[in-house]
Order: C-alpha cells, then structure tokens, then sequence
C-alpha cells in the first residue's frame, strides 16, 4: 500500500505565505536539504495544486539560469526527472512528466496509493486540507521555520472537522526549523 506525505513549510504563526504571497523566508540550509533531497528522492510521484504547480514549473525547468544555490541545483534535475501530478479544476495539461487529474480526485489518488506508489504533497493549504477530509493523507510532515508572518495563507484552508495525530518525529535542523513529522492517529 502505498502513501501520502504532506511536505509544507510553515511559519511559526502557522503560514505557508506571507500577507502579500511572499515565500522568501524559508530558511534551508544544507542540513535541511539533505533531509529534504532524501524525502524527495523516496516518493514516486510529487503531487501539487494548481497555484503550487504554477509555482514550480515557473521555476525548476531552468532553476540554473536563476540560482547559484547548491539545493537548487541538486534539486533542479530531480524535479525536471520525476513523475508529477496536478490536480485542478481549471488546468488540463501540463509539461514536464505531469499528468493532470481534474475528475474523481479521491478515486485516482486512491488508485495510486493502492497500487503502492508515495506521493509527496508539496505545500498548497487548499489540495491538502481537500485530501484531509477524505482522510488521503497519511503523514504530515511540517517544517516550522523560526519567523512570524502576522498573516497570509494558513497551512490549511480546511478540514473543518477535527482528527488526532500521532507524533512520529521531532527534529531541528541546524537553521533552528523544527520538523514535526505526524501521522494519523486511525
């Protein structure tokens, strides 16, 4: 059987963006991208929403023309290489080893895990808090980064009903983020 793994960084005041939309603050040292390259390298597919996708395909086709960064460069082929899902109500296609699902969300990513693929869920407050409620996701894994925004977007935009996790790890990096890595307590 396989999972879902949602992978967000978060500020301490529990934003995946500041007021504006800003995602400048996320503090990754080599410590946290080692963690970080080593949690990407064990899923089969990364999973995004649109606003997510639009984000990254904006960026990591050709993240060598605009970062010197060595996470950005280890990174960059990686994503160019993996298997990606969408899911969007608005987006029909999408390059870059991406399929798109727009229907039956719940039944396809089902299908996927239950074919014993991970997926690894980048971000996004809407798809996450989606896949909450149909109790999709397995583990969550929340790198809290030592800044408050004072707004933006919550980590969630829902479930708006309450579930119990089971703390399976706690972990601070030397860039003083915290992981708390939780699973579902079902």
């Amino acid at each position: 059987m396989g999972k879902i793994t949602h992978f967000v960084h978060q500020s301490l005041d529990g934003f995946i963006e500041g007021p504006n939309g800003e995602f400048d603050w996320p503090r990754m040292d080599g410590e946290l991208s080692a963690y970080s390259q080593e949690l990407t390298g064990g899923a089969d597919i990364f999973l995004y929403g649109r606003v997510v996708w639009d984000m990254m395909s904006g960026y990591w086709p050709r993240a060598e023309e605009h970062s010197t960064d060595a996470h950005d460069l280890a990174f960059a082929p990686v994503w160019r290489e993996a298997s990606k899902v969408v899911v969007s109500s608005t987006l029909t296609e999408a390059d870059w080893n991406t399929r798109v699902i727009g229907d039956n969300v719940v039944e396809e990513l089902t299908a996927l895990k239950d074919g014993g693929a991970h997926l690894l869920l980048f971000g996004g407050s809407t798809l996450a808090g989606y896949l909450t409620e149909h109790g999709l996701i397995d583990e969550y894994q929340v790198f809290v980064h030592p800044v408050v925004l004072g707004g933006g977007k919550p980590v969630f935009a829902s479930p708006r009903q309450r579930f119990d996790l089971t703390l399976a790890e706690a972990r601070t990096f030397d860039s003083q983020v915290v992981l708390l890595r939780y699973e579902r307590a079902d």
